[in-house]
Parts: structure tokens; sequence; C-alpha cells
């Protein structure tokens, strides 16, 4: 809800009412997180570099966390050059943009049901890299797209929307499942999941990192309609998420699935008589 409304208020209502709305709910957040209740253990616990470092002696949690690293850098470039490729490769208002994201982040919460239904069938990982199949078959159309073709824009918007589903659920399972097999949950927790959050973080900053300096040695500058340097934001935007898209693919198949990190599809109820 959070992400929708972020995407659709600054069209809507202005950069204002977003910035309130943003302030109000930090506020909210903090207020709720200040009277949770919390227990003791979590309240007299001090964590130790050598306890917030062992997630990262496990083998098995540095393969995983490879792949989300991967994933997420191939999911932050297009969110990185979003707005240059709306405004000059598509030559379409802003506004196009809050609509894309709109369409691209409900597409992503209305799929989520079908791919928790997969997962009894495929596994968890399985699931995943189905996931990244499509993302890269429906977001390679993006790079076919020109001056105006704003109703393909958003179909490749649906269709990596309806991928995202499993970027947004199975990743945490997973990491939640490994956490369980080495008899860590309850007590390290925090550290897995604080590395899990720094990888989401550090994706965003190899995106900007990665995309920006190719673009700008490829000759594009925001605003500009030179062809050479229009076809060097469609390949950045496009191609470049597609390649680490694949990379993050493969390296699920053959360190995490086929290493036996992953577990397995639940069985299928076979039917009584």
């Amino acid at each position: 809800m959070g992400v929708l409304l972020a995407s659709a208020l600054p069209a809507l209502a202005g950069l204002g009412a977003t910035a309130a709305a943003l302030a109000l709910t930090l506020l909210l957040g903090w207020l709720a997180w200040a009277r949770a209740p919390r227990p003791q253990a979590a309240r007299d616990a001090a964590p130790t570099w050598a306890a917030l470092l062992q997630p990262l002696q496990r083998a098995d949690f540095r393969r995983l966390l490879a792949v989300f690293l991967l994933n997420g850098t191939a999911s932050a470039v297009p969110a990185t050059l979003m707005l240059f490729f709306v405004q000059d490769r598509l030559q379409a208002p802003q506004s196009a943009a809050a609509v894309a994201l709109v369409a691209y982040f409900g597409a992503a919460v209305l799929s989520l049901p079908l791919w928790l239904r997969l997962v009894p069938r495929l596994g968890l990982a399985r699931t995943w890299l189905a996931g990244m199949g499509l993302a890269v078959a429906g977001f390679s159309g993006a790079a076919l797209l020109g001056a105006g073709d704003l109703a393909g824009y958003y179909a490749v918007c649906v269709l990596s929307g309806l991928a995202l589903g499993t970027d947004l659920a199975l990743p945490g399972a997973l990491l939640a499942g490994l956490i369980g097999a080495h008899g860590e949950r309850g007590r390290s927790d925090g550290a897995y999941f604080g590395w899990w959050a720094l990888a989401t973080k550090l994706n965003l900053a190899l995106a900007a990192g990665l995309a920006l300096p190719l673009l700008a040695l490829a000759g594009y500058t925001p605003g500009t309609r030179d062809p050479a340097a229009l076809d060097a934001l469609s390949a950045a935007y496009c191609l470049l998420p597609c390649g680490l898209k694949l990379a993050a693919a493969a390296a699920l198949h053959f360190t995490v699935i086929r290493a036996g990190d992953a577990p397995p599809a639940a069985p299928r109820k076979e039917s009584q008589p």
C-alpha cells in the first residue's frame, strides 16, 4: 500500500502532499514501534561483531545472498532510469511514470496468490526461477519501444509486475527456511535479516553506480533527442537488467537449487477414495 501510494501521490496531489504523507506515516510507524512489546531477552541482548558476522560464515547463506544481490540490482537499474526512459525515449509526460508504477506494483500484488499456489508444486526456489524467466521475457520488450508507445510500455509494466510477485515473497521465505534449517530461528534472525536489508540498499547504489556512468560514456544526457544516445538509454534500461536477471537465474539454479540449499517442493496429497 505504501509503494502504491508513493507512486500515485506525486502525480495526483504534488510533492508537498507526498512529503506530508511520508512524514505522517513515519511518525505513525515510530509510535507503533515505541509501543510494541519486546521480550526481556531482546532488551538485554547486546550484539557482538562475532554474532553479526556469523551468517557470512554459512556458505549456503552467501550463495543465496549473491543471488538476491544480482536479482535486486537487475530490478534497481530500471528504477534508477525509469524517468529518463519515459521522458526521453517515450517522450511522454511525467504523469505516465506514475501510471506505469501503479500498474507495475498493482500487478505484483495481484500475482502473489497465483505464485504461492505454484510453490507446493515447484518449491520456493524453482518458483522464484520461473518468476525471473517471466521478468526477462516481459521486460525485454521495452527495448523495442519508441516515442509514443505508451500502451506497449504499460503492457511491459504489467508483465514485469506479475513477475515481481516472486521477488516480494519468495526470497524472504527462502531465507527464513535457511535460518530454520541451521537451528538459529529466534537467536540469529536479526543478523541474517540485517545483511539482507543491507543488500537491498546496496542494490540501489550498485544500480546507480553502474548504469549512470555507462550512459554518460555513451553520450546520453537528460533531455537529449540524439538517436544513438537514446539507443544507449534503451540498452541500459532494458538489456542490462535482463542480463543481470539471467545471471541471477543461473546463479540460483547452479549454486542454490543444484547445491541442495533450497527446500524441495511439498509433496502433493493424493485424493482419498
